[in-house]
């Protein structure tokens, strides 16, 4: 188990969280690599590429950070409202939704704005990108489910539904996709963009990820997780995760096991070895409590070969826990990056000026 993974969690409290997962055979650990005041606001998003951390907020920006040199690396300001979804597409493009309707495509390389497309009328609420990179799925405040190809640009198709969405989700291989409203989650085929089945919870669903092309786990504003199998449109497995409503989910293979992890209001972390093999079997392996109310929740992991050593981190988890206001040392560089401009600082940008009232 040489595969180094990291947890990083966003909070009401404006709070970046980042634990590193230390697997054994006696006991699994999850031990804090850092902690960042990262947002004047609460977060609501958080994604991860194989060199990057981005977060969003309801302070209206994207923060990035280069986990390769563990400092922050800059900031994204091209919306006008809380930034509610971030999803990284490989190495090379960052895709953002906000309040204020847009859809935005970044290069990971100039964290230019390639597009800036108005996406829907109301809020963007969720967003995915398929497996391919070809196609990204997106839901709003305006009862649409729009399909954009992203080659161009442009919507590929619009299908109007019944009620406001909050989430959408491709599977692994990409040849189905889930759509949540409210407690219920419908799911399409890719081939006829149709619905193939419903399932029902008990509660306003909050959170859902594939574990495999047919599972999908659950959850909602309560403590539990139920995993569903999409082709008998089943419960095959349920448990209890924490003792108040699950936030948000994640999960990653280490070496063919499989570990969900989940986070609530309840402050905690938790990891659990799911069995793909055999579903109703769920322990838990690892918790931490960061005594914040999170909100968001991303698994991190480098591109093999890049692994920082354990010297490093520890030095990296020394430095932070001197200074947990800043991810970066006071000489290092920071990029801010305005809409399509970028621009280079070797000091923090000042905040936006207010418009002053007119005596």
């Amino acid at each position: 188990m040489g595969d180094q993974v990291e947890v990083v969690a966003g909070s009401y409290e404006q709070i970046v969280f980042g634990y590193r997962v230390c697997p054994s055979e006696e006991e699994w650990r999850l031990e804090p690599v850092f902690t960042h005041h990262a947002h004047t606001a609460s977060l609501s998003a958080v994604a991860a590429s194989e060199q990057f951390i981005a977060t969003g907020s309801k302070d209206e920006t994207v923060q990035l950070y280069d986990m390769n040199t563990r400092t922050e690396h800059g900031a994204l300001l091209h919306h006008n409202g809380t930034v509610s979804c971030l999803e990284f597409y490989g190495t090379s493009h960052l895709l953002s939704g906000g309040e204020d309707g847009l859809l935005c495509v970044w290069s990971t390389k100039t964290w230019d704005c390639l597009k800036s497309i108005k996406a829907h009328m109301g809020h963007v609420t969720s967003l995915s990108v398929h497996p391919s990179g070809k196609l990204a799925l997106s839901v709003g405040t305006d009862k649409k489910l729009r399909t954009w190809n992203l080659i161009d640009g442009r919507s590929a198709f619009v299908k109007n539904i019944k009620q406001d969405a909050h989430l959408v989700l491709w599977s692994p291989v990409g040849d189905k996709y889930v759509v949540v409203m409210h407690d219920k989650l419908d799911i399409y085929s890719l081939e006829s963009a149709s619905i193939t089945g419903t399932l029902a919870y008990q509660k306003r669903i909050s959170s859902i990820r594939f574990l495999k092309n047919t599972l999908v786990a659950v959850a909602g504003d309560d403590e539990y997780v139920k995993v569903y199998d999409l082709i008998s449109e089943k419960c095959i497995c349920e448990f209890r995760a924490h003792e108040n409503r699950v936030k948000a989910m994640d999960s990653f293979l280490l070496d063919e096991l499989c570990v969900l992890v989940t986070a609530s209001n309840d402050g905690f972390i938790k990891l659990w070895k799911f069995n793909l093999e055999n579903p109703e079997v769920v322990c838990l392996l690892s918790q931490v409590n960061t005594t914040a109310r999170l909100t968001c929740l991303s698994v991190w992991k480098p591109k093999r070969g890049k692994e920082l050593s354990a010297e490093q981190i520890t030095q990296s988890a020394s430095v932070l826990s001197a200074d947990k206001e800043a991810l970066l040392s006071p000489t290092s560089k920071r990029v801010r990056i305005n809409t399509e401009r970028v621009v280079s600082k070797f000091r923090k940008a000042p905040k936006k000026n207010k418009k002053q009232k007119v005596q």
